[in-house]
């Protein structure tokens, strides 16, 4: 007896020190991710946090003349809410938003099932489809500005052999703002497209193989099988549209600069031309947390939608 507790005695250290070993080495990788990650951190605090707390004070700030700050408070909400142009902006940026995100996502989703196939034909397809996203939107907003260009450009050219008579697409605030709608689905519509292919690939193909022995039709399988299992693939990519509804701006100043009579004049433009061109850094910055609140809660609740009712391959 006193012989198996001195070897129990013996062997105890042996036995606990791969374990304490082990909780040592798991230990080194967390401090190494931590110190690999924290210049990452630095940074993003730097540049994403701390504007954001920034705009936060700029808009509860209240100036007095010559921009010496006098207290805080919702005076520069206040200004904001009694500005009409900027209840024009919010109104214009929620139709360029329902012309932009609803039909670009359709497009795509059309375009990536129609060309999930890897053949040649679909791989020329898929560049040319794919080219305007390589492209700068300033580049892509001049191209447009001769395409649309009344008279003498490409659409009225084309129009005027059916017999439609030319129109200032830019220059007609009936017009102007759907003009940019439709850059913007041209633009946009190849990008989400590469999002979709993605998702369908990870579409198990036995799914379909089992659904088309039991006699499913095409558009069943696309609607009992396809569409469902590529709603968080659509969730993440219509966050990544509102996001671009908000912060693309390019096209807009270089064709229109908000005009005519502010009919493209969107929220960013509006911000834009209050900081910059008014110097109301004030009403910019309400207008800056009002349009970052209200992209967050779209986002939030757009993910939370389309997560309900998600169907995962085991």
């Amino acid at each position: 007896m006193a012989q198996a507790l001195t070897e129990s005695t013996i062997l105890a250290p042996r036995l606990e020190r791969p374990a304490e070993t082990r909780r040592a080495q798991a230990v080194v990788p967390k401090r190494a991710a931590f110190w690999l990650l924290a210049p990452s951190f630095f940074l993003l605090f730097l540049f994403t946090y701390v504007p954001i707390l920034e705009a936060l004070m700029q808009a509860v700030s209240l100036e007095g003349f010559g921009g010496k700050r006098i207290g805080y408070g919702l005076g520069n909400f206040h200004r904001l809410f009694a500005d009409t142009a900027f209840w024009t902006a919010l109104s214009n940026n929620f139709v360029y938003g329902l012309g932009t995100v609803a039909p670009s996502l359709v497009l795509a989703v059309v375009l990536g099932v129609v060309l999930q196939e890897a053949t040649r034909l679909n791989a020329m397809l898929r560049t040319v489809i794919v080219f305007p996203v390589v492209l700068p939107l300033v580049a892509v907003a001049t191209l447009f500005a001769f395409v649309l260009m009344p008279g003498v450009g490409l659409l009225d050219y084309h129009l005027a052999k059916l017999g439609i008579a030319a129109t200032n697409w830019l220059g007609n605030p009936d017009t102007a703002l759907y003009a940019i709608i439709g850059l913007s689905i041209w633009k946009n519509a190849g990008y989400y497209m590469l999002f979709v292919l993605a998702g369908l690939q990870a579409i198990a193909p036995e799914l379909h193989e089992a659904a088309k022995l039991d006699g499913a039709s095409a558009a069943t399988r696309f609607f009992r099988i396809t569409l469902p299992l590529l709603k968080p693939t659509l969730a993440f990519v219509l966050v990544i549209a509102m996001i671009n509804v908000v912060t693309q701006i390019d096209h807009v100043i270089v064709l229109t600069g908000g005009g005519p009579s502010d009919s493209t004049n969107i929220l960013l433009n509006y911000i834009f031309q209050a900081a910059h061109q008014q110097g109301d850094t004030g009403r910019a910055a309400a207008a800056t947390v009002i349009s970052v609140a209200a992209l967050l809660s779209l986002s939030v609740a757009s993910l939370k939608t389309l997560e309900r009712g998600m169907h995962y391959e085991s």
